[in-house]
């Protein structure tokens, strides 16, 4: 790319092959910079959000093989040099990241929007689960671990700035790089705003009466034990995810569970429209989806921990639970059950994390780099 063909503001992404929250802030970005190329190491249109489609979507070598494109885990040994392969020719470069993207090699500025500092790398018990001790995935990470910490402290420190998305994400960005980042909220990801669309397997089983879970269908999500605390309940659960837990989650559920994947925006806010509430029994770094719930004047039982603690306002937005067990949960989801809730004063706790606030404010930490002083155009070492 010559300098001609320079552009102010480029969008950087570990992988485009999910739909989550991080990939909702990605799009937040594209909006704020509508004109802005995504860069990304792995792309699956068929897998993400379909707005990416309307974007210029930039990819590395990597995203030729289909079989990484499809589950983008399996790329783990060849995602850093693909990672440094990757060259942006912008300005500023905003890296939305949780352990590739800040590596991606920048001849502007870097501006590092962290999700997390890579799980596998710095939590690596919670990213690995219950995978026995011979598991080819821990073995994987066991193996290239130390190898891919000194690449992923290196690519911290080319950073111009870092933003965390949560308190509890500014701890890990300290501890793991030593780095003060302050933290920017992100906006809730799915607006109120836009049609809805009854989900075919939900709209006669679920009626209006259900608890929702969100989420990814990893194990450190801990849906099995959401499962387990509506087992021979009269209450019912609707979880909505996609993940390599899913097989055996839908094998163990009971009857009074269900489990719908890939669902459209649409039928994500009828599901919403018609839920009781949102359970959030993860150990999540942010967090969005108390915000999506919240936003439509739902109350959340969450996990005392992680982002939850900036997004729940405990008696007036949700309540917390303290331990990730099924009684714990079980009891939460009665206490709240059997509360009154203030729909209007949980909307107006979810209006704070608004995302033209988020713009502004991305908009802002960018002009600062660019007025800063600091010569574009060095390049970063690798």
């Amino acid at each position: 790319m010559g300098s001609e063909d320079r552009v102010p503001v480029a969008i950087a992404h570990d992988y485009l092959t999910q739909r989550g929250g991080a990939e909702r802030v990605v799009l937040a970005l594209s909006r704020a910079y509508p004109e802005a190329p995504i860069y990304t190491t792995l792309y699956n249109p068929d897998a993400t959000y379909p707005d990416f489609r309307e974007r210029t979507v930039i990819t590395s070598g990597i995203n030729k093989w289909p079989g990484l494109r499809s589950d983008h885990r399996r790329a783990l040994p060849v995602l850093a040099p693909a990672s440094s392969g990757i060259r942006i020719d912008a300005d500023v470069t905003i890296a939305s990241s949780s352990g590739w993207a800040h590596g991606f090699y920048t001849t502007g500025k870097l501006l590092v929007y962290c999700h997390n500092p890579a799980r596998w790398l710095y939590q690596t018990e919670d990213y690995l689960g219950d995978a026995g001790r011979l598991s080819l995935k821990r073995l994987a990470v066991t193996a290239l671990g130390p190898a891919l910490r000194g690449w992923d402290r290196e690519a911290a420190r080319q950073a111009d700035r870092y933003l965390a998305n949560s308190s509890v994400v500014r701890q890990r960005i300290m501890s793991a790089y030593g780095i003060t980042a302050p933290v920017l909220f992100p906006p809730p990801g799915l607006s109120t705003a836009g049609d809805e669309h009854p989900h075919p397997e939900l709209e006669e089983w679920a009626g209006d009466s259900f608890w929702l879970v969100v989420s990814r269908l990893l194990p450190y999500k801990n849906v099995d034990v959401a499962i387990e605390a509506f087992r021979g309940t009269d209450q019912r659960l609707v979880i909505v995810g996609n993940g390599p837990e899913r097989e055996r989650l839908v094998a163990e559920a009971p009857e009074n569970v269900r489990i719908v994947s890939d669902v459209p925006d649409g039928e994500l806010r009828w599901i919403y429209a018609h839920a009781t509430g949102l359970l959030a029994p993860s150990h999540e770094d942010f967090g969005l989806t108390p915000l999506e719930a919240n936003a439509r004047g739902l109350p959340v039982v969450a996990l005392r921990a992680g982002g939850y603690l900036d997004t729940v306002d405990d008696g007036l937005s949700g309540i917390f639970f303290g331990e990730v067990t099924p009684e714990a949960i079980r009891a939460a989801v009665q206490e709240a059950s059997a509360r009154d809730w203030d729909a209007e004063a949980i909307q107006a706790h979810a209006a704070t994390f608004d995302e033209p606030s988020f713009i502004e404010k991305i908009r802002s930490e960018v002009d600062s780099l660019l007025d800063s002083g600091k010569p574009l155009g060095s390049g970063r070492s690798r």
